[in-house]
């Protein structure tokens, strides 16, 4: 984890995770750093792009983004699936953002299951072996 964001990045977030809330889910933890995407919807009116909240943790929010352009850069997982969505036309903050939802995910698998994260591509090409 900490070739994805430093190690002031990883204790902050871990902090961030360990506060008194008895074990929050992954997808409650996004809503609360503003990466969890909502509907914007006005009556009949479904023309808006869908939106973060504007009442984040801002801190924990920059944080989980300069991890998620070092793991853009370093993490050949995430990088094909920032590239593929590039390919797709997404919108570069769009990807940004699903990527810093991906390492959220990715934190609170390693602190549920209590190991090291193993990248599941290079663990299944050594195991079939």
């Amino acid at each position: 984890m900490c070739s994805s964001g430093g190690l002031r990045t990883d204790y902050t977030t871990f902090f961030e995770i360990a506060q008194p809330v008895p074990d929050p889910p992954s997808r409650k933890f996004a809503c609360y750093a503003g990466v969890a995407p909502f509907p914007h919807r006005s009556g009949t009116s479904i023309l808006y792009k869908d939106r973060v909240s504007h009442s984040a943790n801002k801190k924990i929010k920059a944080l989980l983004n300069l991890g998620a352009l070092n793991a853009v850069k370093y993490d050949p997982e995430l990088k094909h699936y920032y590239e593929r969505k590039q390919l797709e036309g997404k919108n570069r903050m769009t990807i940004l953002n699903a990527v810093r939802n991906k390492l959220i995910h990715r934190i609170f698998a390693v602190v549920h299951r209590g190991t090291p994260y193993v990248q599941l591509k290079s663990y299944a090409s050594t195991s079939m072996n």
